[in-house]
């Protein structure tokens, strides 16, 4: 009988060569944290806002990046399911829907202004999200939320954009797509 240590094989793929991804014992970590919050009854340390927003460092042989990405977006929807499974349980399906209306409104009032002038825009030395780029992309999300467009959530997770001097603020465009979400969610 021989000794045989097993060791667990790594829950993504690693990035190879010189291409960078997530610190892994970063995302380990966090996924046991979820984890742990979602099987706890009214485990509120972490919610599908926190799975959404959540970032981790790159580093070389990091967990490579889309793998989980994929993978938060599935836990965010699990997440989202329960909160909304929760609030209609204690507010009504009428409350909910309600709350959801009024971000989506507000969503839209800001997707409403003219082009070139629906984020504040980066100081004349720094960098921001191209303009032309995020305008294209906040049109369809006014049109998904004007007419219900067809549009998935991975669509609206997925998104990126290329940078350019005095662009759109990154944190404005990043809130907006994470309310985006928030309400795609809210309604599935």
């Amino acid at each position: 009988m021989t000794d045989q240590t097993t060791t667990e094989p790594a829950p993504f793929p690693r990035a190879t060569g010189r291409q960078k991804g997530y610190r892994a014992e970063e995302v380990d970590d966090f996924l046991a944290r979820a984890r742990a919050a979602f099987e706890a009854p009214g485990g509120a340390e972490i919610d599908a806002s926190v799975v959404r927003t959540v970032a981790f460092p790159l580093v070389r042989h990091g967990y490579q990046v889309p793998s989980v990405d994929a993978a938060l977006g599935r836990i965010e929807d699990a997440f989202a399911a329960r909160e909304r499974e929760h609030a209609l349980g204690r507010a009504g399906a009428r409350a909910w829907v309600g709350q959801s209306r009024e971000l989506a409104q507000e969503v839209l009032d800001r997707l409403s202004r003219p082009p070139r002038h629906r984020f504040r825009r980066t100081g004349l030395l720094r960098f921001g999200y191209r303009i032309d780029e995020v305008d294209l992309v906040t049109d369809k999300l006014a049109r998904y939320l004007e007419t219900g467009e067809p549009l998935t959530v991975d669509q609206v997770r997925s998104v990126a954009f290329r940078m350019q001097r005095r662009g759109y603020s990154e944190e404005q465009v990043d809130a907006v797509l994470d309310a985006v979400v928030e309400v795609m969610l809210a309604l599935v």
